[in-house]
């Protein structure tokens, strides 16, 4: 497997735009992208746990489990389309009508997504006009890719993208992807928006399968600010153009492509996570020694959402304590008096903690690692073999100037 370029656009038969269409004031701000394949894909989708759910998750559902297949996506930023009733679904039907039309594809072959702020109704009449400019500039290059991962931002800072490329047999297959994420990222499925082609022939049953999976060790590993999203979505299309042999069951093929889906997937978390509202440090928590699985991942998810934690990790502060009290109170069961912890950064290795207690560790030492863009902290159980990651980023005084304005 290697990096290639192309993002949404690497794979074979896939193209992408993004424009400005009028629905953010800032003309320099593109606000709606498209993806199309020129042939029929098989889809799979996960999304929000959040009971309030946005009219185009509650669309793109329908379409998934109840169509054979899907050619477009289309996604607009700046107005979530959430809370917003029968006329919120109404527009989304309308808004997939649309880009039908400009692409000569069935309706039912358009999934729809939204981000932005909730409770508004999309103006319908920028949205398709948006579609009007975006089906007949549609390109397969990556420029297209880029300029479509830069219209789904929105407090985001920088696209994020990625591709790679695998060989099944003798046939090189391709997979990239393209997220947006930066605020209200506590997902349980997944986080915000994320779009994801490859070329590869797999079965339906297979492609959902291998995406449900993988989100519970990646997007659902992700934590920004604890707020769980209404228009969480990721979305995966495969349209076999790499005419591999179809994968119809779990053999060797089957799990290259789970390998590089979750290459995929990992890379945008961390995208998303780096890239947190106000945010100056990834922060990686790492859980090894556990007994099993779940014991690793809620205690790995306990540490990286602990707010106190986290303005730590913003204050270059080596305060353990916070790291083992966000363990105590989550509902995983482990012995403190085992514990040993680390901090970790380009900077170097740092044992700060032993057997719970603290190490004669240099203060000087753990500020330099901590005041690296990239932060690790790892947490050693000592009780088994299982262990879990999990990624989010410092709390600052800028997340909060950013969301006490946000709809301005």
């Amino acid at each position: 497997m290697r990096r290639v370029k192309g993002g949404v656009t690497a794979a074979k038969g896939f193209a992408a735009m993004g424009v400005h269409a009028g629905i953010k004031k800032d003309k320099r701000k593109k606000d709606m992208a498209m993806i199309y394949s020129r042939v029929p894909c098989i889809a799979a989708g996960t999304f929000t746990t959040n009971q309030v759910k946005a009219a185009p998750v509650l669309w793109d559902q329908k379409m998934i489990y109840e169509q054979p297949f899907a050619q477009a996506v289309v996604c607009n930023s700046g107005v979530a389309n959430a809370c917003t009733g029968q006329e919120g679904m109404k527009y989304c039907e309308e808004m997939a009508q649309a880009a039908a039309d400009a692409l000569g594809i069935q309706k039912e072959m358009v999934l729809v997504t939204s981000t932005g702020v909730i409770g508004q109704q999309l103006p319908m009449d920028k949205i398709v006009n948006g579609i009007t400019l975006l089906a007949p500039t549609l390109d397969d290059t990556h420029e297209g890719a880029h300029m479509a991962a830069q219209a789904i931002m929105t407090t985001d800072t920088v696209p994020k993208e990625i591709a790679f490329s695998f060989k099944i047999g003798e046939h090189t297959v391709k997979i990239g992807g393209m997220c947006k994420g930066s605020g209200m990222i506590h997902p349980n499925m997944c986080t915000m928006l994320g779009f994801i082609t490859t070329d590869i022939n797999i079965s339906k049953h297979l492609l959902y399968e291998a995406l449900s999976t993988d989100i519970q060790d990646t997007y659902n590993m992700v934590s920004v600010d604890g707020d769980t999203s209404t228009n969480d979505t990721v979305l995966l299309l495969a349209n076999g153009l790499a005419e591999n042999p179809k994968i119809t069951e779990k053999n060797e093929d089957y799990y290259e492509f789970v390998k590089a889906l979750h290459a995929v997937n990992e890379f945008l978390c961390k995208k998303i996570a780096g890239d947190g509202e106000g945010a100056t440090a990834l922060f990686e928590v790492k859980v090894v020694g556990a007994e099993y699985k779940e014991q690793a991942k809620v205690l790995a998810k306990s540490i990286v959402t602990s707010s106190l934690t986290k303005a730590a990790i913003y204050g270059h502060d080596a305060n353990w304590g916070r790291i083992l009290c966000a363990m105590g109170y989550s509902s995983a069961k482990f012995n403190p008096d085992l514990v040993d912890i680390y901090f970790e950064s380009k900077a170097g290795k740092l044992k700060i903690v032993e057997n719970g207690k603290a190490t004669d560790y240099s203060e000087e030492k753990a500020t330099e690692i901590l005041s690296q863009p990239e932060v690790t902290a790892i947490a050693d159980l000592k009780l088994g073999d299982a262990r879990a990651t999990a990624w989010g980023c410092d709390l600052t005084h800028e997340y909060v100037s950013i969301n006490a304005d946000y709809r301005s």
